[in-house]
């Protein structure tokens, strides 16, 4: 392997290394860790894409930048865009109490996060939540230090105020028809009846293991369930995550728990067209909300 390949090899296991931080990151500018999954992949592209071309001191800070810019991007196709240039008093300053407030904003959830506008909820997210410098944060997001220390004082102080809430949830659930396809794919898996599962497929389903493949076709994808046939750590259940319908993965050694990972499903009336499988990408579960309709051992 010549010095080209070895450093690109490098710079792939430096983004791998990386993509959990990246996740937590972009799942707090977009509300969603699914979501937040689409913008991780799209910067990745996009990384490896302009990494010939590019001469760097710190990969972690090109990439965030690379991140930041993807979820404004993100956030504008779906037209929530609130208001992103930081209008704040640049001579506010940083909070005295420091460290109590940034455990409060490390454990805030998403949906906290979304009632912030964009320029806090991304300051918060690198300095509180993943830990950056000031100095980092403005090279990742173009901000002054100035403004994202502003950002950070009326950010933190948001969040303080919305962490003594009383907590509350929107009334999301699964509709009839969701939750009987759902449930026929869980009856059929937990079973091992992977033929049955296998006869759920469309022809033309797509799947996607996230971090690890893609493939299509019912062909293809059938020989997915083979994978699972070999292994006894899951144990299915419906639910949602983070408001869509979903599979949630637990360990049947341990049903108490929270779940290990989610699966996604997408019908075309009765027939699977996708599956998205995070069993190899399970620091996305770690911030999402999920309601589970039932438990690991059946009972409802």
């Amino acid at each position: 392997m010549n010095q080209t390949a070895l450093r690109r090899h490098a710079f792939e296991k430096r983004l791998a290394d990386l993509r959990p931080a990246l996740h937590r990151f972009c799942a707090r500018m977009v509300g969603s860790v699914i979501d937040g999954e689409d913008v991780v992949q799209e910067t990745l592209v996009k990384a490896l894409t302009a990494y010939a071309d590019q001469e760097f001191e710190s990969v972690e800070r090109w990439v965030f930048h690379i991140a930041h810019n993807a979820a404004i991007d993100f956030i504008r196709r779906r037209s929530r865009m609130d208001k992103f240039s930081s209008d704040e008093d640049p001579d506010m300053t940083i909070d005295d109490q420091a460290d109590a407030t940034r455990r409060i904003v490390a454990r805030a959830g998403l949906r906290q996060f979304m009632r912030l506008p964009v320029a806090q909820r991304g300051c918060t997210a690198l300095v509180d939540v993943l830990g950056h410098s000031l100095k980092e944060a403005e090279a990742i997001t173009g901000m002054t230090i100035p403004a994202i220390k502003a950002a950070l004082h009326r950010g933190r102080a948001r969040l303080r105020e919305l962490a003594d809430e009383p907590p509350t949830r929107e009334d999301v659930h699964l509709s009839q028809a969701d939750l009987a396809r759902l449930s026929l794919y869980v009856e059929h898996f937990n079973a091992r009846d992977f033929d049955a599962v296998r006869d759920m497929l469309a022809d033309d389903v797509r799947l996607e293991v996230v971090t690890r493949t893609h493939l299509k076709g019912k062909p293809s994808v059938s020989t997915y369930f083979g994978n699972y046939s070999q292994v006894f750590d899951w144990r299915l259940v419906p639910g949602l995550v983070d408001g869509r319908a979903a599979l949630l993965v637990f360990d049947p050694q341990q049903p108490a728990a929270t779940p290990s990972y989610f699966v996604l499903l997408e019908f075309d009336g009765s027939r699977i067209c996708s599956i998205r499988d995070f069993r190899h990408a399970r620091y996305a579960v770690a911030d999402a909300e999920v309601i589970a309709h039932g438990t690991p051992d059946g009972s409802s």
